[in-house]
């Protein structure tokens, strides 16, 4: 199967999370600079997620570049991975509303590592599809970021229930381990 429609899809379906979030900032009633302050964590939490849409937006095109075509079950693993990543403008809100609260900090964690594990299902699936030689398996090698991030989230979700900026924190870090696009399929694709 070809993969035009599988990316238009995916595309369109993060174009969407980025609108839904997005409309969640309220505008404030009043002109005066302190009217913002109630928001700042509704607009911290939204720009990181931002990023990590971002992130996912562009290390899931950067997949794609490297793989030829795709089959039922790559399909369906690309869903479970936007079905999460769906979630994102839920706990953002709910996170950035109760101003970074334990459970709300821990259930964005949770979101993220099965926007994680999903994304590593949906790469595994393509890289068996296009063969242990292929470009995308040469690209991934060993994948220390995805493990890393995965660590990361586990320890933000235990860390909410001790402090919850700290965790934040952890969620920050992954952001940052994954804000440079991941060079490994470039670097593979650019060898050819």
């Amino acid at each position: 199967m070809g993969k035009g429609r599988f990316e238009a899809f995916s595309d369109g379906v993060l174009a969407i999370i980025i609108t839904i979030m997005v409309l969640e900032l309220k505008v404030p009633h009043g002109a005066e600079l302190a009217v913002l302050k109630p928001l700042v964590p509704v607009f911290l939490s939204y720009v990181l997620s931002f990023i990590y849409v971002g992130i996912y937006w562009n290390n899931h095109h950067h997949m794609l570049h490297a793989v030829t075509s795709v089959t039922g079950p790559i399909l369906w693993a690309n869903l479970h991975l936007l079905f999460w990543l769906s979630l994102v403008p839920f706990v953002t809100a709910w996170m950035g509303e109760n101003h970074f609260a334990s459970i709300p900090v821990a259930l964005y964690g949770g979101v993220m590592l099965m926007c994680a594990l999903a994304f590593m299902l949906l790469a595994r699936l393509l890289t068996r599809h296009e063969g242990a030689e292929s470009k995308l398996a040469l690209a991934f090698g060993k994948d220390y970021k995805s493990k890393l991030s995965l660590a990361l989230y586990v320890a933000g979700i235990g860390l909410a229930f001790v402090n919850s900026w700290v965790a934040v924190g952890c969620y920050v870090a992954v952001a940052v381990i994954w804000f440079v696009p991941d060079r490994r399929i470039e670097r593979v694709l650019k060898a050819d």
